[in-house]
């Protein structure tokens, strides 16, 4: 497990129920490769509001900006079944 910047630990491969949990993800990921939000607006092609908004939990991002956030940090979206075997 690892720690986030608030102190609570996340799992390798967290379940995501929640904006403002995937934006906790980004930012950890963001952080652990020493990135900056200018840096990473830059090369998604994006602003820097877009990063805060997402890393704030807005619950109205735009998801292919996202999965182009997630993608340049080296995370990626699995969707499975509840309950199903991870």
């Amino acid at each position: 497990m690892k720690n986030s910047p608030n102190g609570k630990k996340l799992p390798a491969s967290p379940v995501v129920a929640s904006v403002p949990e995937l934006g906790l993800l980004v930012r950890q990921a963001r952080k652990e490769q020493g990135l900056t939000q200018a840096d990473i607006a830059g090369l998604a092609n994006t602003g820097t509001r877009f990063l805060v908004d997402l890393e704030n939990g807005k619950p109205t991002i735009q998801l292919q900006k996202t999965l182009d956030v997630m993608a340049l940090l080296g995370l990626e979206l699995v969707v499975a079944r509840k309950g199903a075997p991870r």
